[in-house]
């Protein structure tokens, strides 16, 4: 059993009791209960928005596969072109909940990525699946893997070379910093790093912005295919198994649609589920994800990585056994309080925060582990015994929770301020 899988008991189910009236409530069934009770979704329809990226998935099926409809709920797909998009309409109100960044929810909380709103993270909504791309130049100059990137940005000042993520706070930025740094270079000093929509990415290295980028899919694979690019590492190779977008919404909203939150989360859970079912399930998923109203984009460059069938553009071609996941007997969906406070760790690494947070506060605030138990029991999903994961990173380190601070402080690269 891997450390992320520790813990999981993938038998047991809770019950949530006096919420659900002591029944333990089985796929399909907590619509008709619920309708029928204090329990109905207070509103019916939700307005979802999400970035055209693989890993909107659950939210796309389970408006197309009607999942939302079993629950009471219509789901309202909206499309947005940025994650600063996504940010503003949620805390206006446009939007009831969102595909987002894990660390954007955390950033918006604290008061770090845009006006501070007190935020809530629903559920998990994918495991893996992101990658750091290089451009073909540097393949060209002899830069093959992050071993190689050192020496080269050696030979011009600090500065000179360009690599792009997609928000401040998100984790795009995290891996991406993570991911220099483990090899000695400060993403604050010795590069210059800029913010870039996921859709412009590929675009903006064809016109020679950036030498490198941290995005989610299709845009790498679309970056190999358009012959700019290569991956240069998956960020499943900086984490196995590590949390990426979250169902993130505002706090006040939860407090006001309890019922609705459930709802939406089951309903969620259901079509993550039916996704990691099968291959055939993906290959489905990919598909629709495709199509003009969500990525608009070739059923190919989605298709592989879905399946976990990788081809770096270099050369290499293997089958990752860390892909994409969304389900994974509910270990994905689970809002790890672990997870988010690693999120904390690395902003207090980069100077984000200046002074220490309470970690295990904001992880309790943010994480709504109570609405996830009622939804997890309404769909039979199992829970974990504890909320806290142990995982080892790239550079060795093991992550479990356990003392925030001494980890934040220990890594031998930081930003000016991280440690005040």
């Amino acid at each position: 059993m891997s450390e992320t899988q520790r813990g999981l008991s993938r038998r047991r189910f809770i019950q949530t009791g006096a919420a659900l009236g002591g029944v333990l409530m089985m796929p399909g069934l907590a619509s008709s209960v619920w309708a029928a009770g204090s329990d109905q979704p207070e509103r019916q329809q939700v307005n979802v928005g999400f970035i055209p990226l693989t890993d909107c998935a659950p939210l796309v099926m389970a408006s197309v596969k009607g999942f939302d409809a079993r629950y009471g709920i219509k789901l309202n797909l909206s499309k947005e072109a940025s994650w600063a998009a996504v940010r503003d309409k949620l805390v206006y109100g446009e939007l009831d909940a969102a595909h987002i960044l894990y660390g954007m929810v955390y950033g918006l909380e604290l008061g770090i990525a845009g006006k501070k709103q007190a935020m809530a993270s629903l559920m998990t909504l994918n495991n893996n699946g992101q990658a750091i791309t290089l451009s073909t130049d540097l393949l060209d100059k002899g830069v093959r893997s992050l071993g190689d990137l050192p020496g080269y940005l050696r030979q011009s000042a600090p500065g000179s070379y360009t690599f792009a993520h997609t928000f401040p706070t998100g984790t795009h930025a995290m891996w991406l910093y993570y991911w220099l740094a483990s090899e000695g270079i400060n993403p604050f000093t010795d590069v210059r790093t800029v913010v870039v929509p996921p859709p412009q990415m590929v675009m903006n290295m064809r016109i020679g912005n950036m030498v490198g980028f941290c995005v989610g899919e299709p845009w790498n694979a679309r970056a190999i295919n358009d012959r700019i690019g290569f991956t240069a590492a998956t960020t499943q190779d900086i984490w196995p198994d590590h949390p990426e977008k979250v169902l993130g919404c505002r706090h006040d909203w939860v407090e006001q649609n309890p019922n609705t939150a459930r709802a939406l989360v089951s309903a969620t859970l259901d079509a993550a589920r039916w996704i990691d079912a099968s291959d055939d399930n993906r290959r489905e998923t990919a598909r629709v994800l495709a199509k003009r109203a969500y990525l608009n984009t070739k059923e190919q460059y989605l298709t592989g990585r879905m399946l976990g069938d990788y081809d770096n553009g270099a050369g290499r071609r293997w089958q990752d056994r860390h892909g994409m996941q969304f389900f994974r007997d509910g270990e994905v969906s689970y809002p790890w309080l672990s997870d988010g406070i690693w999120f904390l760790t690395q902003f207090r690494r980069w100077g984000l925060l200046k002074q220490q947070p309470d970690y295990q506060a904001i992880a309790q605030r943010i994480n709504r582990t109570d609405i996830y138990q009622q939804a997890a029991s309404a769909t039979g999903v199992s829970l974990p015994k504890d909320a806290m994961r142990s995982s080892r990173l790239l550079d060795g380190k093991i992550w479990n929770g356990a003392d925030p601070a001494s980890y934040a402080a220990s890594f031998d690269i930081s930003h000016q301020g991280s440690k005040a």
